[in-house]
């Protein structure tokens, strides 16, 4: 009995999100850790985006999205249980986005207060190029 209790603890340690929470910092963009800024194009334009961050848009200008295409793209640029980081304008699409994807097994940090908290710290964001 001991070992089916200790079996479903694990295989329920396992079956949890792993999502953390971090609030966004110069010193947390400047990590080297993978960002993942999940606006639409036209918020990059507007505000441009963390250095080194990869565009992969969740939510589009509607509010709709597309699962396998966003899979796909992010599964381009990341490995498999690899850690890595979201950023949205505010942190509310990231904390979404992440709670999805830490449900599927990927290893999220949610970056609190998006790129306005950044913004706020006087972060000097970087041109957004469109490379399609």
């Amino acid at each position: 009995m001991k070992n089916i209790i200790l079996i479903l603890m694990l295989l329920f340690s396992f079956a949890q999100a792993e999502v953390m929470n971090f609030p966004i910092s110069k010193n947390v963009v400047n990590s080297g850790m993978k960002i993942i800024d999940i606006r639409t194009k036209p918020e990059w334009m507007q505000t441009g985006i963390i250095k080194g961050s990869k565009t992969i848009t969740f939510f589009d200008e509607k509010g709709e999205y597309n699962i396998p295409k966003f899979l796909k793209a992010l599964n381009s640029y990341v490995k498999p249980g690899e850690k890595f980081a979201l950023v949205c304008r505010t942190g509310h699409r990231s904390r979404i986005v992440a709670k999805f994807l830490g449900e599927n097994g990927y290893r999220v940090i949610d970056l609190l207060g998006g790129v306005q908290a950044l913004a706020r710290d006087n972060y000097k964001f970087v041109k957004y190029e469109d490379n399609k």
